[in-house]
């Protein structure tokens, strides 16, 4: 329902005085122009409502995407239409689209490509992650299976694992697969980590599976022996932090990034051999660390990594 104002009304009283008495007059009593008079009387169809304030929403935008820009997105669309917003904005900006991301999802969202997701109760919000201040101050490492749908000839008792390891502070990643998920596998892939990483590690992180510890397989009076992978920990002076009990969100980088692993990655491909695995693995992750991230500013692990190293050797200069 419209409310009617004093403006409303005073505007029309302004005009049936003009009818009735003539502009000029009216304009003197009123004290407003005839200009302004003659204005709202074209507007004026006998209904108060009639002089309402029209919308001052402009037609058009100077910046808004032109119709070869719509073309562009819809063409790569076709092309890639499971890609997610990020991994597509990043294949636009190759083919020289100059958008920013958010400005990408309004486009895609208006063109129905996003449906606007529905409202959920809220979760629990847990305490502030602590963020690390230098490469290699925490990284956290963990196993995943390998989907058997993507694997020819693999079964549930032979299947491979992928071992990750993340660095909190760049997000780069080190991914390597095997045949079993033991901790002779776990030790391995731990001495490639540090042979793969640039930095030195102070710290890893993992959860309590038993590739990683045996705290929870022994017998709780007696101290546990440490495992191969702890071994290589404690030969390089490497401090083993283990999460919490049923919490991998404590784990949430490593744990997000397997996410991400099954959507851009298992998803699309098929394997033949462990070595077949292996080497996609590789281009993956070479990929992976090149690809720009919200998290560091829309630049990539590599390139985070790079400029560190630059801005830490010119204060030390």
């Amino acid at each position: 329902m419209v409310s009617i104002t004093q403006d409303l009304r005073f505007k029309q009283a302004v005009i049936e005085y003009s009818l009735a008495h003539g502009v000029t007059k009216a304009a003197i009593r009123y004290r407003k122009t005839r200009q302004w008079i003659y204005y709202w009387r074209r507007r004026y169809n006998g209904d108060i409502r009639s002089l309402l304030p029209m919308s001052r929403r402009p037609h058009s935008h100077p910046r808004a995407h032109t119709e070869e820009e719509i073309r562009l997105i819809q063409n790569m669309r076709k092309r890639n239409p499971n890609e997610g917003l990020v991994m597509f904005w990043v294949k636009l900006l190759k083919r020289n689209y100059a958008r920013s991301v958010a400005s990408l999802y309004r486009v895609m969202r208006r063109l129905g490509y996003f449906n606007k997701a529905a409202k959920k109760k809220p979760k629990y919000t847990p305490k502030p992650y602590e963020r690390m201040s230098y490469p290699g101050e925490r990284v956290q490492i963990d196993c995943k299976y390998v989907p058997l749908k993507c694997t020819v000839g693999m079964t549930e008792e032979r299947r491979f694992f992928q071992f990750t390891a993340i660095d909190e502070f760049s997000r780069q990643r080190y991914l390597e697969a095997f045949k079993e998920n033991s901790s002779h596998s776990a030790a391995i892939f731990l001495q490639h980590a540090i042979e793969y990483f640039k930095f030195p590690i102070k710290c890893v992180q993992t959860d309590n599976g038993q590739e990683f510890t045996k705290y929870f397989g022994h017998d709780k009076r007696r101290e546990a022996d440490p495992t191969l992978f702890q071994r290589v920990l404690c030969v390089n002076g490497i401090v083993h932090k283990q999460i919490r009990a049923y919490t991998p969100r404590h784990n949430g980088k490593v744990e997000r990034s397997h996410r991400k692993d099954n959507e851009r990655f298992y998803s699309k491909h098929s394997f033949y051999s462990l070595a077949d695995l292996q080497e996609q693995l590789k281009l993956y992750n070479r990929e992976y660390n090149q690809t720009p991230m919200r998290p560091l500013g829309w630049k990539s692990p590599n390139q985070y990594l790079a400029d560190y190293f630059n801005n830490k050797n010119v204060t030390d200069v």
